[in-house]
């Protein structure tokens, strides 16, 4: 039987042993990842609001984006759409997900126009109104850790990611490498620019990958539980 060349057998070896190198590499980075930090751990629930929607709207056992349009939505048709379009339709078929945009009474009309502006005969099934009196609003954004505030009408661009305990997720420190590598100082990330399209479709949609990463191996018993607290964003103040 004529022996198989050394070249043959190295050629071999390596498209062998290669896979299972880099198989190697990849198992410690899918359970030792970073949960996505928690900001805060007091979000208020809405318990004072009306819906569109035929069952009671609530964050407890839901993974939520929390947007603030205020008394005139139609004029944010641009950030509505970017949720829509960026987080929405990408989302939209993970277990528990929802978006609930938060108005005040009297401004459903406008809700309904929005929704004609931003909907392409899609599934909306997960995306929610919510209409409650200005102080209610406004205690439900209190309750929020944020560095932004709500304007006269009750807006704001940025979004927030809410989890199934009422807890805000973010991150306590939002450097990039470089500015790790030159030391700087620590700065945060509580919320999500609507208007800023990297923001949502790059930071947001790779946070909101690692909760759903979280979630699906707390259900299969997987999760090991590193995170971050609330109390360490003190660092960063």
């Amino acid at each position: 039987m004529k022996k198989m060349p050394l070249k043959t057998i190295l050629v071999l070896g390596i498209l062998f042993f290669l896979p299972v190198i880099f198989l190697l590499f990849l198992y410690p980075s899918t359970h030792n990842y970073n949960p996505l930090d928690i900001v805060d751990n007091n979000v208020r629930e809405l318990q004072f609001f009306n819906s569109t929607s035929e069952e009671g709207i609530q964050l407890k056992d839901h993974i939520t984006i929390l947007g603030f349009l205020g008394s005139q939505p139609v004029d944010h048709v641009i950030a509505a759409s970017n949720l829509k379009e960026l987080v929405y339709d990408k989302f939209k078929g993970f277990k528990k997900f929802q978006i609930v945009i938060v108005l005040p009474k009297g401004s459903e009309d406008q809700a309904a126009q929005l929704q004609k502006e931003i909907n392409n005969y899609d599934d909306m099934r997960f995306w929610h109104y919510v209409f409650g009196e200005p102080n209610d609003i406004s205690n439900v954004f209190k309750s929020l850790k944020t560095e932004e505030s709500l304007d006269e009408n009750l807006f704001t661009d940025h979004i927030f990611i809410v989890d199934k305990d009422l807890a805000q997720r973010g991150r306590i420190d939002d450097r990039e490498d470089k500015e790790k590598e030159r030391d700087e100082a620590m700065y945060p990330l509580f919320s999500y620019d609507c208007i800023e399209v990297a923001e949502i479709k790059n930071k947001m949609s790779d946070d909101l990958r690692i909760l759903f990463t979280e979630y699906r191996q707390k259900r299969k018993g997987d999760f090991d539980s590193s995170s971050r607290r609330a109390e360490d964003i003190k660092e960063t103040n």
